[in-house]
């Protein structure tokens, strides 16, 4: 079996962390590389949370640094939701830099494409800002890429505006270039991370499964303790779900743009569903997901997160 080839461009977070084990863990998966990207907090955190990660699991992926903040932008500072260093409630080990790149995030993205045998499809799980870079610096690597699926954007509401999502509120123009490049896209918006629910029965027995398990159930009590009997969101392992079972998922092919300008609407996802636009689709949008389905493979994804 030809495994698949994949980039990981993420902002751990709590929810990256978890997409990152089923991705590292899985036998259908060999993860090229990890680039990481300001959003959930800065990068300076986020590449350290990344590597404290790869050094707890055991994996030896090459980790490079990407950009720093949006392209345009004013950079949104979400500690108050994700604490300061994105990751807190676990004690990990301080990481070595021994699998941090000296290369920029975007020159490893390219080397990676341009020199593997097999497509290399990349997994956005943050803001599109390092991917955006990818594509316009170097249009060539187009050819080498299957896909680009992401974590991001909403059919309806936001949860960082009014009708924006955040990682397409963080950097609104890197998303809109992602969108118009021409590449085969797959959008996995908020509107199906609000339905990927782990309740708190689901959270004990993930507690039990392994170490990386208990390390999980201690960052959700710490993250999202009071959403833990409502229910947790598993935001980008829906991203990681569509790569490994699309079947889960009611899609639909449509175009989708950003909002740019909008008094109250900048970084609104325009998913066309109606046809109003009469524009050539430009994307594989995600409408639903089979929760029990989605629920039953995600307890044993994480259960399959040991040596």
């Amino acid at each position: 079996m030809i495994k698949k080839q994949i980039i990981i461009d993420t902002d751990p977070g709590i929810d990256d962390a978890v997409a990152l084990a089923i991705a590292l863990y899985s036998d259908e998966v060999e993860v090229k590389l990890i680039t990481t990207v300001a959003g959930n907090v800065g990068l300076e955190y986020v590449t350290q949370n990344t590597l404290k990660l790869l050094q707890f699991f055991n994996k030896d992926v090459p980790v490079a640094k990407g950009l720093d903040a949006p392209l345009i932008k004013e950079i949104i500072n979400a500690g108050a939701i994700h604490g300061e260093t994105g990751m807190e409630g676990y004690t990990f080990e301080e990481p070595t830099d021994r699998l941090l790149l000296k290369e920029h995030a975007v020159n490893a993205m390219r080397e990676t494409i341009l020199t593997s045998q097999e497509p290399i499809t990349i997994i956005g799980i943050g803001p599109l800002t390092n991917i955006a870079m990818l594509l316009k610096m170097y249009p060539e690597t187009q050819s080498n890429i299957k896909e680009i699926i992401f974590m991001g954007g909403s059919l309806t509401r936001g949860n960082s505006g009014v009708m924006s999502e955040y990682n397409i509120d963080f950097d609104p123009e890197a998303a809109k270039i992602v969108f118009d490049s021409g590449v085969p896209i797959v959008m996995v918006g908020l509107d199906l991370g609000l339905k990927a629910l782990i309740l708190l029965e689901d959270s004990m027995k993930i507690k039990e499964m392994n170490k990386i398990g208990d390390m999980f159930y201690h960052l959700f009590k710490r993250y999202r303790g009071g959403s833990m009997h409502t229910g947790l969101t598993m935001y980008d392992s829906t991203a990681i779900a569509y790569l490994l079972r699309p079947d889960l998922f009611e899609v639909v092919e449509t175009f989708i743009d950003v909002e740019l300008n909008g008094t109250y609407t900048t970084g609104a996802t325009i998913v066309d569903l109606k046809g109003f636009l009469k524009k050539e689709a430009n994307a594989t949008v995600c409408l639903d997901i089979n929760q029990e389905a989605f629920k039953k493979w995600f307890l044993t994804s994480i259960e399959h997160c040991t040596e």
